[in-house]
């Protein structure tokens, strides 16, 4: 619900006020609501009463709007009244006594109010730049609302702090005499003591308003204040201050008047206003006028690269800054740490260019730099090498390019292959043949192929060629060694190189049958090991390897491969050997690359194998399959036989999960017959009961189950449904019986066969295909048209004919 009294209206205009308040008020309260007196007024102490008055102001409510908010929390008006007369009582006395005497001590200090405050979203559209651009430096100083320079409240009054009016100074007066004094400097820039005459304090240092002040009052009967051995000390502080108006003009973001904090610095100042125009302004040239004089140059690199604040004076009223036009800028990108638009006073060299944008990066090409400058008609290039950078002094509108060192080594030499240290070697003295680089990579590896090696070499014009030699001889001193130069790369082969990749093949009844790498030394037993072992169905003592023939001959050899044959029991013990080949003995045998081994599986060993048998017998279930000449009567046997209700006209025989069509109605009487099909595993025998409904589908008015008539007919199951439909393809019409054999319609001139109807049939009527060549209205009207003109066409041909002599 909302309210429309006075104080919701001051809620609403100041919160933070307005919270506060409530919570000064509740806090009276529960004091006042612990006392079991008649009055809630009457219990508050002159110190309690004394707190509230001055939250009541400091939360800034006017005395009308302090009343409502009294009278929400429960007092009523005779409360108000007496708490208004006893404030009052309190005023009068404190006015009535020496000086501004108050209980409160508090050296709290807070900001002015009515300070400016920068508003982000006015800044011109200029400060945001394409975050693709090259940034002018120090233009970010600005932008990091984190980075305001606001003057910090809690620290000690600067000694030097220039007093003027609305500053508080406070007076703390202890020892053998007591009081305190709260003084505001008045317009005229004096500060009034009770029972004294006015001190004029404006323009003083606080050091030198502190003297004053305490001067003064010794005069006015505090003797030997501040006096060593007197006993009576006094405290002079700044607790509150003023404000002070600057003026920033020139090239600023927001050029104006801004009122700040009398503790505000030039930063300060040049945040609220944006700081410099990026586009037009001088980060470097920043001028302080006070009284039409300039009494500092701010230099916004010295803060920004040594975070240097000497020039970060503090402001006094009336100050006025000027940011000057940029003088000489520079762009500086490529290698460098910060790529950025620079700002170069007079005297500053490219050298101390490179020091403003942090120094070459860790790749730069350092011996030259690359400059694009401005003449009165065009362009021209300027190169300027490192040792001139010291000297040389960038111009308005140079446009520094730092390139980036080359992809390429001037001393380095590689090897690669069958050494012991392959990488990238300097080629310097005691490194300049291929000897003492193989030496220098500890040597060659014993797989190396010393046969041949290459050294890949740049020619002057980038082409690279090919050196070939004998390493082998190279390294025994049998040829000259090869001297090396600059980006040479030799490549030591290994003989594992020049060769297929070895390995051996295993299959068969092994747990893990794979592709294994081949390895000197390996026996079958290891082979068979690797692959995890016999399964449970191997045949140990018949194990065939085949092996290549490597031996050439001059004729064509019969055979295309070796054979071996071994017995190995379920140890992987090597037993005797049958080679078709000689051979020397089977505990001598190992594997050579590219061998296969088969280990052969048992003869007698085969799974389990199970067939599934449910329905109308006596023990549905799975049955293992007992031997291969198992059949379907034997499994029913097996299951107990068949039950009274069962229906073996509409027995189901599957496999593979499909419906085998079969008639198993007679195989009980007679196990020879062809349907008793002998059984494999993962069968399925079905034996329903007899089904008493018919099923029509298709071409039919009304596709449905109906029950089964023994004097019914084919045609009859059909008019049960409302006959065939127009599309009907009536001489396909077929049925399907329930053991999944099917019967087609048959016909003969203009005698009709029907298939015979049994119970859980289906009868199917298809469908004809739609007629997507029959002709639209338009396309005869077309071809009749045509017709009829070719027609007359040849009958006036005709006439013409007949008419000539």
């Amino acid at each position: 619900m909302r309210i429309n009294d006075k104080l919701s209206h001051c809620v609403r205009r100041n919160r933070s006020f307005c919270f506060f308040f409530a919570l000064v008020l509740l806090t009276s309260s529960y004091v006042v609501s612990a006392q079991s007196t008649p009055s809630r007024v009457d219990q508050l102490s002159d110190e309690q009463v004394q707190e509230f008055y001055r939250r009541a102001q400091a939360s800034g409510l006017s005395e009308s709007q302090i009343e409502q908010a009294a009278m929400s929390q429960g007092y009523t008006l005779t409360d108000i009244a007496k708490m208004r007369k006893r404030m009052t009582d309190l005023r009068m006395s404190s006015q009535n006594g020496r000086g501004q005497s108050v209980t409160d001590t508090s050296r709290g200090r807070v900001l002015p109010t009515g300070l400016s405050r920068r508003l982000v979203d006015s800044l011109p559209y200029t400060t945001r730049r394409d975050s693709t651009k090259l940034r002018v430096f120090g233009a970010s100083l600005f932008e990091n609302a984190n980075l305001s320079f606001e003057p910090n409240m809690r620290i000690a009054t600067p000694r030097n702090y220039i007093v003027g009016p609305d500053d508080e100074i406070t007076i703390d007066i202890a020892g053998a005499a007591s009081d305190n004094f709260k003084l505001k400097v008045s317009p005229e820039g004096t500060v009034k003591v009770p029972n004294l005459a006015a001190i004029f304090v404006s323009g003083l240092t606080i050091e030198q308003a502190e003297q004053r002040i305490i001067s003064r009052l010794r005069q006015g009967g505090y003797q030997g204040l501040g006096v060593p051995g007197s006993g009576i000390t006094a405290n002079v502080a700044l607790t509150n201050i003023r404000s002070i108006r600057v003026t920033l003009v020139g090239e600023v973001v927001r050029p104006g008047t801004y009122t700040i904090s009398s503790l505000g610095s030039a930063f300060n100042a040049l945040y609220l206003a944006g700081g410099p125009n990026p586009e037009t302004g001088s980060f470097r040239k920043i001028s302080i006028i006070r009284g039409n004089r300039v009494v500092r140059t701010i230099d916004l690199y010295d803060f920004i690269l040594r975070a240097d604040q000497r020039d970060n004076i503090r402001l006094q009223d009336q100050d006025v800054i000027r940011v000057a036009d940029y003088g000489t800028r520079v762009d500086l990108t490529g290698q460098v740490r910060r790529p950025a638009i620079f700002e170069v006073l007079p005297g500053e060299t490219f050298r101390t260019l490179l020091g403003f944008a942090g120094g070459f990066a860790d790749d730069a090409y350092r011996a030259s730099i690359t400059i694009r400058r401005n003449t009165d008609r065009e362009r021209k290039i300027l190169t300027v090498t490192e040792a001139e950078m010291a000297t040389t002094a960038p111009q308005p509108g140079d446009k520094i390019f730092v390139g980036k060192i080359l992809e390429r080594y001037e001393n380095r030499v590689q090897v690669a292959g069958a050494v012991m240290r392959p990488g990238d070697y300097a080629l310097e003295p005691g490194l300049e043949t291929v000897r003492q680089l193989v030496t220098r990579a500890e040597g060659l590896r014993k797989d190396a192929f010393v046969n041949r090696a290459n050294i890949v070499r740049e020619r002057p014009d980038m082409d690279r060629e090919n050196l070939s030699f004998d390493l082998g001889k190279l390294m025994r001193g049998e040829i000259a060694d090869i001297p090396l130069m600059r980006q040479d790369s030799l490549t030591v082969l290994s003989i594992r190189d020049l060769r297929e990749q070895y390995y051996v093949v295993i299959g068969g009844a092994v747990n893990k049958p794979d592709t294994i790498e081949y390895v000197n030394n390996m026996s079958v037993a290891d082979l068979i090991a690797l692959a995890g072992g016999f399964q449970e169905g191997a045949k140990p003592n018949l194990v065939e390897v085949a092996r290549r023939i490597r031996q050439d001959s001059a004729g064509i050899r019969a055979t295309t491969l070796e054979t071996f044959r071994f017995a190995v029991d379920r140890n992987l013990q090597l037993g005797s050997v049958e080679t078709n080949a000689a051979h020397d003995s089977a505990a001598a045998f190992r594997l050579q690359p590219f061998d296969i081994v088969y280990v052969r599986t048992s003869i007698n060993y085969e799974a389990q194998r199970q067939a599934f048998i449910f329905g109308e017998v006596m023990y549905p279930g799975n049955y293992a399959i007992a031997n291969r000449q198992e059949r379907i009567s034997d499994l029913i046997a097996r299951a107990g036989g068949l039950r009274p209700t069962a229906y073996m006209p509409g027995a189901q025989y599957r496999r593979n999960g499909r419906i085998v069509g079969s008639d198993l109605r007679h195989i009980m009487d007679d196990p020879g017959v062809e349907e008793n099909m002998m059984i494999t595993d993962q069968d399925t025998i079905f034996i329903p009961r007899r089904s008493e409904t018919v099923g029509i589908e298709g071409a039919v008015l009304n596709p449905s189950s109906v029950s089964y008539k023994v004097n019914y007919n084919f045609d009859d199951y059909i008019s049960e449904t409302g006959g065939f439909t127009d599309n009907a393809r009536q001489r396909k019409a077929y049925i399907i019986y329930p053991n999944g054999r099917k019967d087609r319609s048959r016909q003969f001139l203009f005698f009709k066969g029907r298939p015979r109807v049994e119970p859980g049939s289906t009868i199917v009527v298809p469908f004809k295909p739609m007629e997507n060549t029959k002709m639209s209205p338009i396309e005869r009207v077309g071809i009749l048209s045509l017709i009829g003109t070719l027609a007359a066409t040849a009958a006036s041909i005709i006439v013409n004919l007949s008419r000539q002599p």
